[in-house]
């Protein structure tokens, strides 16, 4: 190639790109336009930042006790109620207590007797202290309407709650 073919493909490549700029051009201008009727608008109320309160540190203090987020194992020392294993079981306590009914009351020698019927229809004499049901449920107190019994059940955490139950008399 020469030196004059080479000068003429500058100039052209320098034309093409000249006239490539000035289509650009228009663009802006439009650009400038939609800036400007930014500006014209009126500005808004910025709200102020919300206060910021500072941080109160707190010192726990039961750091020694047990950790509340692990659960205790059943052979672990609670402070809690457990059932009796080496209590000898009573007759009554082979029976849920839902079954169980009370059916009267008796006076014997000044002792105020419960009357609790079975589902095979046996009536059994109770008394404050006896034991009933299926969750260790030693009966409190006996008078005409109830029987009043507290359960010592599973809490679901490897413990036990104390729970009231009671039977009232049927009709």
């Amino acid at each position: 190639m020469s030196h004059a073919s080479n000068s003429k493909t500058l100039v052209a490549g320098c034309v093409v790109m000249a006239l490539s700029l000035a289509g650009c051009g228009g663009g802006l201008d439009e650009l400038r336009g939609e800036i400007e009727k930014a500006k014209a608008r009126p500005g808004g109320r910025i709200e102020p930042l919300p206060e910021v309160v500072p941080y109160e540190s707190y010192a726990y203090s039961m750091a020694g006790e047990r950790s509340p987020f692990v659960q205790s194992r059943a052979g672990e020392a609670a402070g809690g109620p457990r059932p009796d294993v080496q209590r000898p079981r009573e007759y009554l306590e082979q029976f849920p207590l839902d079954t169980l009914k009370m059916v009267g009351t008796l006076k014997l020698g000044g002792s105020n007797y419960g009357l609790v019927q079975t589902k095979d229809g046996l009536i059994h004499r109770v008394v404050p202290g006896n034991h009933l049901g299926q969750n260790d449920g030693r009966i409190t107190s006996v008078n005409d309407a109830r029987i009043a019994v507290i359960e010592i059940v599973p809490d679901g955490l490897g413990g036990y709650i104390e729970r009231q139950a009671a039977l009232a008399l049927s009709d």
